[in-house]
This record gives C-alpha cells, sequence and structure tokens, in this order.
C-alpha cells in the first residue's frame, strides 16, 4: 500500500476512537505502560480487559505485517543483539514510570482529556526526542 497522510489520519482516528472505546468501556485511561503494569500486580480485579487490551495490540500488528511488506524503515536495525533490544526495552519501561505514563497514556488519552500532567510530560517527551536525533545525526554524520 503506498505511504499517504491518509494513512495517517485513518491511524489517528482508529487510535483516537480506539482510546475512547477503552475508556468509556473501562472508565479508566488506557495507557499501554499502565495496563500492562497493572496486570502483573496481584491485586488487580480486572484482568479480563487488560489481556484482551494487549492481545489487541499485538494481534493488530500480526495482521499489519502479515497484509503489508515491511519495508526496509521499519525492520530492526542490523547489528543489534538481543540484549541491547532488552536493554533499551527495560530503560523505556523505566521512564514510563518515571514519568507517571508513557506516551500513548499521556499523549493520546491524557491530552485528548486536557490533563496539564499529560500536556506537559508529552512536552518532555517530544524535546527528548528531538534533542535525541539531533545528537545521534551529530555522531553518525559528522
Amino acid at each position: 500500500m503506498h505511504d499517504s497522510w491518509i494513512n495517517g489520519l485513518i491511524g489517528g482516528v482508529l487510535i483516537g476512537a480506539g482510546s475512547l472505546l477503552a475508556m468509556v468501556a473501562t472508565g479508566k485511561t488506557p495507557g499501554i505502560s499502565g495496563v500492562f503494569g497493572r496486570l502483573l500486580r496481584s491485586t488487580t480485579t480486572d484482568r479480563p480487559w487488560r489481556i484482551v487490551f494487549l492481545i489487541g495490540i499485538v494481534a493488530g500488528g500480526a495482521i499489519s505485517f502479515a497484509l503489508y511488506e515491511p519495508s526496509t524503515e521499519y525492520r530492526l536495525p542490523e547489528g543489534r543483539s538481543l540484549l541491547v533490544i532488552a536493554t533499551a526495552g527495560l530503560l523505556v519501561g523505566f521512564g514510563t514510570r518515571l514519568g507517571g505514563g508513557c506516551t500513548s497514556g499521556h499523549g493520546v488519552c491524557g491530552m485528548g482529556m486536557g490533563a496539564k500532567d499529560s500536556i506537559i510530560a508529552t512536552m518532555v517527551f517530544m524535546a527528548a526526542g528531538f534533542v535525541t536525533v539531533a545528537l545521534w545525526s551529530l555522531l553518525t554524520i559528522g
């Protein structure tokens, strides 16, 4: 499928609609780190919707990869070991705990609800991303 702005628009609408549906159905903000993190707690009483939510995310990715041939832009970088990828994942998990949520919880759901802490968190995420890309570009190009 040819990439265009319409794909981004459709994806954004589906993410927003899915987040709204999950929030209406559960009364909770569906940030992925919070959904997964609370699933691991022994005191969690609402496991079924959390499991369905996470299965849906994995299934959606699997369906997407099955339907569309991946471009070189979306492949794992060559030469990256499983240890490096796992370490990166752990650092992301640590950051979501430190930031009180992830980009989906703050950026999609929290900002959509007008939560000031989510707006600030998303601004910090974006600024950190801009700085990281700029530094990485300087290191790899220069």
